[in-house]
């Protein structure tokens, strides 16, 4: 039996749903979808960035990353709405519940576009496309925003097809439909191909994906090593990767959070680390692991990247272990300058130990610190994520869980918001 492959991508995702949302649960009478908007950062707090963009954003020549102000000088006019993730979260659930309806073989690629193996459950609904037509036209009905479904046999092609022309549309790209539709698109539109590689592949003469399918890959390997091999397979239309169901445990956890303004005093500093070291630690004690790597990160105001890493004796998820480590490593690394980013990033995960290994030397009780993140975990679950703070961040600027998503960027105040 042929594999068969959707992808499935939310059209422009953050200002689509926030779109919807305004519409029909605020009294909004625009469209954001439908005039030049973005979802944009707040410039005050340093996040001026345009997360998303409309499609007529896009003809203005709007990109996502680019600042608000850079935005603002192509597009004047141009209509900016605050990020709500707490919104985006609740839209993404009930995106993929639609999908699992479909089929028990769901991968959430991303918040707002997933892969779905409907190899043996398309025959419930007709052929792919007819069933790529049911899955889009229920979520626009259902849900009130737009999806593009690529339909293929492999999740590259499938990905490829629903990047096609846009909105509301399926699109398939067959093995046999690759050179028609594929191999002529420049080569920076190819999955895993980003500005540097792009820029290679220039220069040595490759523009379409046709002409880099067409290339020697040996002569691809020795220029771009690994990658290269890998890309020349993208080309043409390889990619064995199955649909996973569950997702991969993570290698990593970490935080980063751009300052309310430069830090110059290591008390600052230190304040920062202990709550980016604190998300961290609760992130991985949710998932009852301990990690053996903890690395630090500064860019300063001249955005300038310096990092570093610790290994530690023991595993551990405990907040202050994790704090201290961090706060070790700031100091071999600050040079005295302004710092605008931190981040806390820890590695070589590993399940929790059933026991800890004591030293002669340890001074600390770390089983009831464990115990104490525990339960204050416990309470913010119950309370609320402000139910317990360190007493270090009363009356200060920087938030008692920094990183990740901030505050901001996770609710919005719709009284204090114009709902056109």
């Amino acid at each position: 039996m042929k594999n068969i492959i959707f992808h499935i991508d939310v059209n422009s995702a953050f200002l689509s749903w926030e779109a919807v949302y305004r519409l029909y649960h605020k009294g909004g009478n625009l469209d954001l979808r439908e005039v030049p908007s973005a979802v944009g950062g707040d410039v005050s707090l340093r996040h001026g960035i345009i997360l998303a963009k409309s499609i007529p954003a896009k003809d203005c020549g709007i990109k996502t990353g680019e600042t608000i102000l850079e935005a603002k000088r192509k597009c004047p006019n141009l209509v900016l709405v605050p990020p709500n993730y707490s919104l985006y979260e609740q839209c993404s659930a009930a995106f993929m519940d639609i999908l699992r309806e479909f089929s028990d073989v769901v991968e959430q690629y991303s918040i707002d576009e997933s892969f779905v193996d409907m190899t043996t459950a398309c025959h419930l609904f007709g052929t792919p496309e007819e069933a790529a037509e049911q899955m889009k036209n229920r979520i626009r009905d259902e849900l009130g925003f737009t999806v593009n479904v690529g339909v293929s046999s492999n999740k590259l092609l499938a990905k490829m097809a629903s990047d096609f022309r846009k909105p509301d549309r399926v699109h398939t790209l067959y093995p046999e439909e690759i050179r028609q539709k594929m191999w002529p698109l420049p080569v920076s539109e190819l999955f895993f191909v980003g500005r540097a590689t792009t820029k290679k592949l220039f220069s040595m003469g490759i523009k379409t994906i046709g002409e880099l399918a067409a290339a020697d890959p040996a002569w691809l390997k020795s220029v771009l090593k690994k990658h290269g091999e890998v890309i020349w397979g993208f080309a043409n239309g390889v990619d064995l990767s199955p649909v996973l169901d569950a997702p991969a445990p993570n290698k990593g956890y970490g935080n980063s959070t751009t300052l309310p303004r430069d830090v110059t005093s290591r008390e600052e500093a230190d304040r920062a680390l202990l709550a980016l070291s604190e998300t961290v630690a609760t992130r991985l004690c949710a998932d009852q692991v301990q990690a053996r790597v903890v690395s630090g990160g500064i860019r300063y105001s001249d955005l300038s990247y310096v990092s570093h890493q610790k290994v530690l004796d023991i595993p551990t998820n405990i907040t202050v272990e994790i704090c201290r480590a961090a706060r070790e490593l700031f100091g071999e690394l600050w040079n005295g300058r302004p710092v605008r980013l931190l981040r806390v990033y820890t590695s070589r995960v590993q399940e929790n130990s059933l026991a800890r290994q004591l030293s002669l030397f340890d001074e600390v009780d770390y089983g009831k610190l464990a115990e104490v993140d525990g339960t204050v975990d416990a309470i913010r679950e119950r309370f609320g994520m402000d139910a317990v703070m360190w007493a270090a961040f009363l009356n200060q600027p920087i938030d008692h869980m920094s990183g990740g998503i901030s505050r901001e960027k996770r609710e919005v105040d719709y009284e204090k918001v114009n709902v056109l």
